[in-house]
């Protein structure tokens, strides 16, 4: 008997349709079962259909599903649990679309080994032997050895490198039953440490104190890595008074220099809050497939230390996605915890996280996204830091030349060109109706603005409207004429030329270059779906999504955009004495007159409804229109460029501005009859 023929596989849609509705955490995995992204999830099934109905707005969900073969989760009881295992399997799996800390295993931290009966300090990058308890993590090595050294001098405190230390920890080990008289025994065949005679060990290798009165030391210690010393403080001053009083000066002098070695922290660490607050400040910069982050860790009102990482953050990542991946990763690491964790954002699974916080620390704990004081101010430093935290981590490691080179052989084989686009040119048309039109040139050198060879043009085409076919027709005839080719003002021929407005200004170079005989390889960069438009292709180059080759092509369009609306408004700028109004077709003085009286300035107008316009005796409806259309091109255009202007602190840079004087300088390099 013939064996019925299997039917298809069922789809992914239908495998979700089938999951439980329960909490839990979701395991996206590829065709090898590599997993690709874990979330949790409050409603497993309603969760995952909307990645898979692609429902979910984050840039990085339409990859991931068409990377994503198969599917795995587990149910749990609660969001809670959700949330811990999530951080468990991001831990153990390391998913690319997952945020995550980089070189994480090599973090330092203080621990104290809280099972021994003499608990001693050490400096670590392990954190996972039970019974002990680890600060940190530090990202500076230094400090961290520091910070042990200063608690040393404060409190008497044995290190887990004392060989005297490790001998009595042993003894204690071979004869448990010793326990209660360890300080006897060494008191009788002990020896003391070096560091018991310079004031830095308390003597347990000589018996000269007992495990309580060392607990008493240990909890001390605690206290103040943990950032709270106000009651530390007081303890030790109530002790120097007892001394004085006792005429034991001798011990009040010791207390009164750990007193001063206190206070000299305290001159260090800065004040940042008016009252004695326990808050972490979290701050990000983020710059293509990696961010920045930084922790003012905020003590009784004082910045104790700053902790800064380097995430790499996945692939097309949200802001939000961001904060919560690392508040996640961090507070996962640590068992320093705040009463408040301040983020820039808004986070959609805040209250999940306070939850886990509150669990973890055994009181309340809050996310919150300050506004405005102290907290604001603080936030804005702790972004700043994360900023130059990264640009040391670029500079040390190469990162930005790897980028680079990855994205010049990217482009190569992308765009099947001869070599890796060693020197690329960028067009942008910048225009209000036909008025003040200008082109922009800019000039990327092995994948880097090269501001000496930027160039602006004014277009001389009577133009009535605006008409970007026409004006890249005419500032690629005057760029790449026969005298400009041969000028060595004007740089070598490019490897790769990009124009910003996809098809149709492609079309423009092609006809234009082909009228000069110039064979040059060029793509048109179409705004809204970043695609490429190439000559041999009638389907556009589609670069995949986060890549370095995208990044770049992307760089380099908004630095042409920036360029030429700087030199727009500039001219534009010049033209103010005149008026907007009269660009406006059918208004001449006698109509201006009449808005101005009946709006009494530019600002008002430029609020005016079209009907509220018309109104105005003397003012037809067909010039009320012109006015208003007028008027909405401008609004729109100065808006766009604020938009850009704020999109080119993460792409561009924030000094893009300040390399333009060569540029302009040599502006009139392009056309000496401007």
């Amino acid at each position: 008997m013939a064996t019925p023929a299997a039917g298809p596989a069922p789809s992914i849609a239908e495998q979700v349709a089938l999951v439980s509705t329960d909490p839990g955490c979701y395991l996206w995995k590829d065709a090898a079962g590599n997993v690709l992204y874990v979330g949790k999830a409050k409603n497993l099934r309603s969760r995952m259909r909307q990645y898979v109905q692609l429902t979910d707005e984050r840039p990085m969900v339409p990859r991931l599903m068409a990377a994503t073969a198969s599917f795995d989760y587990v149910v749990v009881g609660s969001e809670h649990e959700a949330l811990v295992l999530e951080i468990n399997l991001i831990h153990q799996y390391r998913p690319p679309f997952n945020v995550d800390l980089k070189d994480d295993k090599s973090y330092p931290y203080i621990a104290i080994t809280k099972d021994d009966v003499y608990p001693a300090l050490k400096y670590t990058r392990e954190r996972h032997r039970p019974g002990t308890r680890y600060f940190g993590p530090y990202t500076d090595a230094r400090a961290a050895r520091a910070t042990i050294d200063v608690v040393r001098k404060i409190v008497p405190m044995c290190l887990a490198t004392c060989a005297e230390w490790k001998r009595v920890r042993r003894q204690i080990e071979a004869h448990p039953e010793q326990r209660d008289v360890v300080a006897l025994a060494q008191a009788e065949s002990g020896r003391p440490c070096f560091d018991y005679h310079v004031g830095r060990g308390p003597g347990v290798c000589a018996g000269c104190i007992s495990p309580e009165e060392y607990a008493a030391n240990v909890a001390q210690v605690e206290h103040f890595l943990a950032g709270h010393r106000g009651q530390f403080v007081a303890q030790l001053k109530d002790e120097m008074a007892e001394a004085a009083a006792n005429l034991d000066f001798e011990r009040a002098a010791r207390v009164k220099r750990r007193l001063q070695v206190i206070d000299g922290l305290d001159d260090k660490q800065r004040v940042v809050l008016s009252s004695a607050q326990d808050v972490d400040v979290v701050g990000f910069w983020r710059e293509e497939t990696i961010a920045g982050a930084c922790v003012f860790v905020v003590r009784e009102g004082r910045v104790s230390r700053t902790c800064e990482f380097v995430l790499d953050k996945g692939l097309d990542v949200g802001p939000e996605e961001l904060a919560s991946g690392f508040v996640k990763r961090y507070y996962d690491q640590t068992s320093d915890l705040p009463l408040e964790v301040c983020v820039p954002v808004a986070l959609t699974d805040a209250d999940t996280l306070v939850g886990w916080l509150t669990a973890r620390r055994g009181r309340n704990v809050s996310i919150r996204v300050p506004r405005r004081g102290q907290k604001a101010h603080l936030a804005e430093m702790a972004t700043n830091n994360a900023h130059h935290y990264l640009a040391r981590y670029e500079l040390r490691t190469g990162y930005e030349d790897k980028r680079t080179n990855e994205a010049l052989l990217q482009l190569e084989s992308a765009l099947a060109l001869d070599a890796p686009p060693m020197r690329i040119e960028c067009f942008d048309i910048s225009t209000i109706h036909g008025k003040h039109t200008v082109a922009s040139m800019v000039v990327f050198t092995a994948g880097k603005p090269d501001k000496g060879q930027y160039r602006r043009f004014k277009i001389r085409a009577e133009l009535d409207e605006a008409n970007d076919f026409v004006s890249m027709s005419e500032v690629l005839a005057r760029r790449y004429a026969p005298e400009r080719m041969a000028d060595e003002r004007f740089g070598a021929k490019p490897d790769l030329l990009i124009l910003d407005g996809g098809k149709p200004q492609l079309t423009a170079a092609m006809e234009q270059l082909g009228e000069l005989g110039l064979d040059i390889p060029m793509a048109g960069l179409a705004k809204s779906d970043e695609e490429l438009f190439v000559p041999w292709d009638d389907m556009p180059v589609v670069l995949p999504s986060g890549s370095a080759s995208l990044y770049l092509v992307k760089r380099v369009r908004d630095e042409a955009h920036r360029f030429a609306i700087t030199f727009h408004r500039e001219l534009r700028g010049k033209a103010m004495t005149v008026s907007i109004l009269d660009e406006v077709p059918g208004v001449g003085e006698k109509r201006k007159r009449a808005l101005r009286r009946a709006f009494g300035s530019m600002k008002r107008l430029r609020e005016a409804t079209e009907e509220q316009i018309a109104a105005v005796p003397g003012i037809p409806a067909e010039v009320a229109h012109e006015v208003y259309t007028t008027l909405r091109a401008w609004d729109e255009e100065r808006e766009d460029g604020r938009e850009r202007a704020l999109g080119e602190g993460e792409s561009a840079g924030n000094g893009a501005a300040a390399g333009d004087g060569a540029a302009a300088a040599g502006a009139d390099l392009a056309d000496s009859d401007e």
